[in-house]
């Protein structure tokens, strides 16, 4: 085996990991009825109004086929529906239902606050400057 420098603790990937790994069981352990891409697709529908599929995966930083999946859960949930578009019927529109409207509203202070916890450890200038840092890399 060769000796390298290379240290797994030091690797940006393997760090990034981690934070997400902690920052998804706070969100696990806040909003236990939605993954953290079913709030992002119930948020961006918020924010944004319905919106064809296509257009939410590139909104929520979803692939095609990721984005099909979590719609289809949210569909089944009745948190979410859909619908053919009426000017191209082979887009799918999707859109929030009330249900997901009203769930939506009860959680995004609690959603706020899993980001409070996740950053907790950091004092409020070293957030903006990990945030600005994480910004600049997307």
């Amino acid at each position: 085996m060769s000796e390298t420098a290379y240290n797994l603790d030091e690797q940006v990937g393997y760090v990034l990991r981690r934070v997400t790994q902690r920052h998804l069981a706070i969100f696990a352990q806040n909003v236990p009825e939605l993954t953290t891409t079913q709030f992002a697709v119930l948020a961006r529908l918020a924010q944004l109004g319905p919106l064809s599929q296509n257009l939410l995966g590139r909104e929520t930083s979803m692939d095609a086929a990721t984005i099909k999946g979590v719609v289809d859960r949210l569909v089944r949930q009745g948190l979410v529906a859909t619908a053919p578009d009426p000017e191209d019927r082979r887009r799918l529109t999707v859109r929030l239902t009330e249900t997901g409207a009203a769930l939506y509203g009860r959680r995004a202070a609690t959603a706020l606050a899993v980001t409070e916890a996740t950053l907790a450890p950091l004092s409020p200038e070293e957030q903006a400057t990990l945030l600005a840092l994480l910004h600049r890399l997307t």
